[in-house]
């Protein structure tokens, strides 16, 4: 088992790493919408948001060795289903493979962002 880490994602905020290969499977930790540099959040809307949070999903899945097009399955938490289209519009952008995939509404994300996605990707 490998620890992925990279500095173009942001560090963990816990107990837990950005993620771990385990042969050829890649499970990425939830990514919020940080910037690296900064440790800042973007934006206070959806859109803004979950840019930056496959932003920082890609850092990892490159980090790993992989990409967005090795994606298998993606978690989505909203912190708002009435945000569910508009994630929608980002989302496809990136995940053009369309991987398997829950989303769900949660009652509170850390820091009270408005979105968090974690993946499972092959290397």
């Amino acid at each position: 088992m490998e620890t992925i880490y990279t500095e173009k994602a942001p560090a963990a905020i816990g107990p837990y790493s950005q993620g771990k290969k385990v042969g050829t499977l890649i499970f990425a930790s939830g990514q919020i919408p940080i910037v690296p540099e900064t440790g800042n959040v973007v934006g206070n809307e959806i859109v803004e948001q979950a840019e930056q949070v496959m932003k920082n999903v890609g850092a990892i899945l490159t980090a790993a060795g992989s990409s967005y097009e090795k994606v298998i399955k993606t978690t989505c938490f909203l912190a708002n289903m009435e945000d569910f289209a508009a994630f929608n519009q980002v989302y496809e952008k990136y995940f053009t493979g369309k991987p398997a995939r829950s989303c769900v509404a949660v009652k509170t994300l850390p820091k009270n962002l408005l979105c968090e996605v974690e993946v499972i990707a092959e290397s």
